[in-house]
C-alpha cells in the first residue's frame, strides 16, 4: 500500500477555514500534505472524486458503544464500523456501561480496545458520579489521565443541584466540561412520549417539555453563577432553544447539541405504536422541530450529535410502554440531516458540515474536524446527488432500531478515511 493518496477533482468543503473549491487533496503518511489544483504525485494512489465532495470526517459528541457490559447490543468493533459507514471519524462514547465508566480502569479498557478493534477514533466520556447514582463525584482527574474528554451521567440526570454545582467546578479543574442530560425525572415520571395531542389520542403517558426545560434552565444558571462552561445534550424543545438563545446573549458559557431525529421527525410518527420511535427525550411537535432548525441557524444550538443508541431486537419489538428508548443513528445521521435541511433549502450545505465537524470538535477541544494542511487525514467522501432508501437490515451496527427504515433519503457517504486509511468504502473491502 502506498503511503500517499491523491484525491483528484473533488469539491473540497472545510468550514474550519472557509474552503469551498474544486481541487486535489494529497495525503502523505496519514496527514494532509497539500490542497491545490493539478497536484502532481506520480507515486501516490489516485482516487478520482469527480462529482464527489470531500469534507472533514464527522465528529460525534454523543454516542453509546455499549462495551463493556452490553455487547449483545453493540461493541466497540461493530459500533465504530457503523460510525465509519456514517462518515464519522471521531466519536465520544457515553459512560452508562457495566461497569460504569467512572474510573481509570474502565476508561483505559475502552481506549485500548478502540485502539485494537476500532475503525474510527474513540474518545470516552467519563461519569460525573460513581455508578451514575448522583451521590458521590467520580474520580474525574484519574479518568482524565486515562483519556476521557468530558464527563456526563447521560441517561441518569444529576438531580441534586449541589452535586452538579460541585461537578462543574471539579471538572473545570481538569480542563473538562460537564455534559448534561437535562431531565427532571419527577416531571417525566413514567412518560413514554411527548405530552400533547398525540399522546392523548394514543393513550400513552406523556412527558412535558418542562421536564427538559427546568433542568436546562438550572444548568444555565449554574454555569452563569460559576462562570464555567457546561454542554447540554440532545435539546428537543422550542423552550429549550429559547433558554439557550437568551443565555448566550448574556454571555453564559453554555453550548448545546441536538440530534437528527429532532430535526426530521415529530411525535406524529408514534402513531402505529412503532417502538423504534421511542427515544429519550421524546420526539416533539412541529413547532419544536422548526425551533430546533432556527436554533442551529442562529447558533443557539452549536452542533448535531447522533445519540447513537443501539438495542437488541428483543428490547425494541415489544409493547411501546416497555420498549427501550433509543435510535441506532450513526448510519443515517448525515443523510437525514441533508435531506431535511439542505435539500429543502432550510440550511446551506456548508453550515450543516460545520455543525457536524469543526463545531463539535471545538466544544470538547478535540484535534479533528478540519482539512488543514498538516492535520490528520480524517475525511469523508460524499455523493450529494445519490438517492437511497434506508434498509436497517444492512446496518453495520448490531442495532437495527431506527424509525427511518424504508425512508428515501438524499446524499450518501461513499467513503471514510481515518489517518489516511480507508475504513469504509470500496477500498476498505
Amino acid at each position: 500500500m502506498k503511503n500517499s493518496i491523491l484525491f483528484q477533482n473533488a469539491r473540497i468543503v472545510d468550514p474550519s477555514c472557509g474552503r469551498d473549491e474544486v481541487s486535489d487533496l494529497l495525503v502523505e503518511n496519514g496527514k494532509i500534505a497539500k490542497i491545490e489544483k493539478n497536484i502532481q504525485a506520480p507515486d501516490a494512489q489516485n482516487v478520482d472524486c469527480t462529482g464527489k465532495v470531500i469534507v472533514p470526517g464527522f465528529v460525534d459528541l454523543h454516542c453509546h458503544l455499549r462495551e463493556p457490559g452490553f455487547e449483545y447490543k453493540e461493541d466497540i468493533e461493530s459500533g465504530t464500523r457503523a460510525a465509519a459507514h456514517g462518515g464519522f471519524t471521531t466519536v465520544c462514547c457515553m459512560p452508562n456501561l457495566s461497569p460504569v465508566n467512572d474510573n481509570a480502569a474502565v476508561t483505559s479498557y475502552i481506549v485500548n480496545k478502540a485502539a485494537q478493534k476500532g475503525s474510527v477514533k474513540v474518545r470516552p466520556i467519563g461519569a460525573i458520579t460513581k455508578g451514575l447514582k448522583g451521590e458521590e463525584l467520580a474520580e474525574i482527574g484519574q479518568m482524565k489521565e486515562a483519556g476521557i474528554v468530558a464527563v456526563s451521567d447521560d441517561g441518569k440526570p444529576v438531580m441534586n443541584s449541589r452535586m452538579m454545582y460541585n461537578a462543574i467546578k471539579y471538572a473545570a479543574d481538569f480542563g473538562l466540561k460537564v455534559t448534561s442530560h437535562c431531565e427532571d425525572t419527577n416531571l417525566a415520571g413514567n412518560g413514554v412520549m411527548n405530552e400533547g395531542y398525540h399522546s392523548t389520542v394514543l393513550g400513552l403517558r406523556g412527558i412535558p417539555r418542562s421536564a427538559e426545560e427546568v433542568m436546562l434552565a438550572r444548568e444555565i444558571l449554574l454555569s452563569e453563577t460559576l462562570k464555567l462552561p457546561v454542554h447540554i445534550c440532545h435539546v428537543s424543545t422550542k423552550g429549550g432553544v429559547q433558554l439557550l438563545r437568551e443565555a448566550k446573549a448574556r454571555g453564559v458559557q453554555v453550548t448545546a447539541e441536538t440530534c437528527p431525529h429532532y430535526i426530521a421527525l415529530t411525535d406524529a410518527e408514534v402513531e402505529g405504536y412503532d417502538p423504534n420511535t421511542r427515544v429519550n427525550p421524546p420526539l416533539r411537535e412541529r413547532e419544536d422541530v422548526q425551533a430546533i432548525i432556527e436554533g442551529l441557524l442562529d447558533g443557539s444550538l452549536d452542533c448535531i450529535a447522533t445519540d447513537h443508541a443501539p438495542h437488541h431486537r428483543d428490547e425494541k419489538m415489544v409493547e411501546y410502554e416497555v420498549a427501550a428508548s433509543g435510535i441506532s443513528g450513526f448510519e443515517t445521521a448525515f443523510s437525514v440531516c441533508y435531506t431535511a435541511l439542505v435539500a429543502t433549502g432550510r440550511m446551506s450545505f456548508e453550515k450543516l458540515i460545520e455543525k457536524m465537524t469543526c463545531a463539535p470538535a471545538k466544544i470538547f477541544d478535540l484535534d479533528c474536524g478540519t482539512l488543514g494542511v498538516g492535520a490528520c487525514a480524517d475525511l469523508t467522501v460524499l455523493d450529494l446527488k445519490q438517492n437511497w432508501t434506508v434498509d436497517a437490515k444492512a446496518f453495520l451496527s448490531k442495532g437495527k432500531n431506527t424509525p427511518f427504515d424504508g425512508k428515501p433519503l438524499t446524499g450518501k457517504v461513499m467513503a471514510t478515511y481515518v489517518d489516511g486509511k480507508c475504513v469504509y468504502g470500496e477500498e476498505a473491502k
